[in-house]
């Protein structure tokens, strides 16, 4: 194997073995939690984490719940009706992405699974990044909810709004986005077999 790929691969591995084990099983048993009191999970992300929260939806809504006909894990992507998300950003404003899908609809018990590099820090030409995950998060935490972040770096301000905030520790948009995949699939194993 080339030099390169052979540090590459070093590089996501270490990453991945520095995750904090009890904040993921932490996230495993309040997902688990919302079959018993018939809650919902939603998920939530910018750029590529959108499709991260799409992807992790759908394996909780199928792969999770396998064979399972009762105490079903419910979960809905809140990126995936381009129309409703048009029409949300030309007539609400892209702050209000995630909060104005939430309104209404989320219950003590609920949870909120943001995907973000970053965590909600850093700006660029369009301003700080992943503000509207930011004020969803609030929201959710404001109306008695449970908010799950995955984030990199050092995990931004998630870390201080997340009822857990799991971590990848690396400073590499793709390494972060990359291994949110797989600690997602992990969690819907989890899920699926225990």
């Amino acid at each position: 194997m080339p030099k390169k790929i052979s540090h590459n691969l070093a590089e996501y591995a270490n990453a991945l073995s520095a995750v904090d084990v009890k904040r993921l099983n932490s996230a495993i048993s309040y997902i688990r939690a919302t079959t018993h009191i018939d809650r919902t999970v939603y998920t939530a992300g910018n750029g590529g984490s959108a499709s991260t929260a799409t992807h992790f939806a759908a394996d909780l809504n199928k792969y999770a719940n396998g064979t399972r006909v009762l105490k079903r894990i419910r979960s809905t992507s809140l990126v995936e009706n381009v129309p409703l998300l048009s029409a949300i950003i030309n007539d609400e404003g892209w702050s209000e992405l995630f909060t104005y899908q939430l309104n209404g609809k989320v219950i003590p018990g609920d949870i909120l699974c943001c995907f973000s590099v970053h965590g909600g820090v850093g700006e660029e030409s369009a301003g700080a990044w992943s503000q509207n995950l930011v004020r969803a998060i609030d929201y959710v935490n404001d109306n008695n909810g449970i908010t799950i972040g995955f984030s990199g770096f050092n995990g931004g301000v998630f870390e201080n709004k997340c009822s857990v905030n799991i971590v990848v520790p690396a400073n590499s948009t793709p390494i972060v986005e990359g291994l949110h995949v797989v600690l997602t699939h992990y969690i819907a194993e989890k899920l699926r077999t225990e």
